[in-house]
This record gives C-alpha cells, structure tokens and sequence, in this order.
C-alpha cells in the first residue's frame, strides 16, 4: 500500500514515512502542497497523511479542492492544531480521520488499516482469484489452507494484480505501485519482483496464471481453477 505524506517538516516527515514504510507501507513525502499536486500526478496512492500548515497553502482548503474534484484518496490529517473547531473544521473537510501531533507510529499505522478497510473502493477485504485469496488487512495469500510466504513487496504486486485479474497491468503501473520515487530502482526490478511472486505461485501449485504480456505487463489469469 503506498501512502503520500504531506508534510513541510523534511525531519518529521521522514520519521513519519519511515516508520511507516517499516510496518509495510511504501511512503513518498511531499513537503509542499505543490510537491503532493505533482506526486499525484505520477502515482496513485491509497491514502494521504496530511498536516495543515504548508508553505504555500492551508491543508484543509487543499483536501476541499481534492474533494470537489474527487482527485483525492482516503486522507489522514496529522497536524499540532487539537482544538475542537479545528477538528470539526479538518474532518467536515473531507477528512476521514484526525490526529494530533505528537503521535506514536504504531497508532497512526493503525489508523490507516482501519481507514483501509471502510467501505469504498478498497472494502472488498479478501479477493479471490480461483483457488487464490489475498486478504488485504493482514496482507496474506492462501491457496486453499496453504499459506504463501511473501514479502512486503511481493503481496503489493500480488493484490495489484489480483484486483485486475484477467487484465493487463502495464509495467509503469506496477513500478508507480511498488516503489515510491525516493528509491533507486533498476532496469530489472519489476522483471525481478514478478519472476520472484510467479515461483511462489508455482511452488503453491497456481503455476500457469501468471503471464508475460512482452513489452507490455503483466496479467494474472482469472479462469475459475
């Protein structure tokens, strides 16, 4: 799950994003609300954490915008404001959650599960393709009883997959989704992550459904087995 926060302390945002990315999110950081516009442009994000004071613009009018327009995920306010109008004022916004800082991460990350798992566009907890189910909240997959043994990035691929199954993903879109943009990523390194989930799924006896489309993506087979 990748999330955008949007924060204009470089040093927060970065304890934020990287505690965060250790309990299996992947995080980008945007330090102005202009920098979060252009991230959202370039990825999809499937929820914001979001302070109110920026440089160039106040946080709460930013996520109107964002809602009116419907441009905007689910979003987390974190911000030092804890009163009660500015509470209200945050989540009459279009916020879907509201926290003041300081926070610990444990708690915000799950916070986050929770927000993940309303209703929506993300409600559908566990998706089943065949004999393969992933469930979202706890993050793993199961061929019947079995379970597979898959990394962070490996059940990010698996569920973007799975959501699509019987389509194509194209090879953009899965690099925007696995690896945020502060990541050095190789040539190679979606090849790599997909041969890597392809053994597992063989090694589980789901060998034939994932495939290569050459010099377009991926697409795992939706065919009832």
């Amino acid at each position: 799950m990748r999330i955008l926060v949007v924060e204009d302390n470089d040093r927060l945002a970065r304890l934020v994003a990287d505690g965060l990315q250790r309990r299996g999110y992947s995080c980008d950081i945007a330090l102005r609300l202009d920098e979060a516009d252009e991230a959202m442009r370039g990825a999809i994000y499937d929820a914001i954490v979001l302070d109110l004071g920026l440089p160039d613009g106040d946080g709460v009018a930013w996520l109107v915008a964002r809602r009116k327009s419907r441009e905007a995920p689910p979003a987390i306010i974190l911000t030092a404001r804890g009163g009660l109008e500015d509470r209200v004022t945050g989540l009459d916004a279009g916020a879907d959650d509201y926290v003041v800082k300081p926070v610990e991460i444990d708690e915000l990350a799950a916070r986050l599960r929770a927000l993940l798992r309303r209703p929506g566009p993300r409600s559908q907890t566990v998706i089943e393709v065949g004999r393969l189910r992933f469930d979202t909240a706890s993050r793993t997959a199961r061929v019947g009883e079995a379970e597979i043994d898959l990394s962070r990035r490996e059940a990010d691929l698996l569920e973007l997959l799975m959501r699509r199954a019987g389509t194509v993903v194209h090879r953009e879109v899965i690099e925007n989704a696995l690896y945020n943009f502060s990541e050095p990523v190789t040539p190679n390194a979606v090849e790599a992550a997909v041969s890597r989930l392809r053994r597992k799924l063989e090694d589980a006896g789901m060998g034939g459904k994932l495939h290569t489309i050459r010099g377009v993506g991926y697409m795992l087979k939706d065919n009832g087995e």
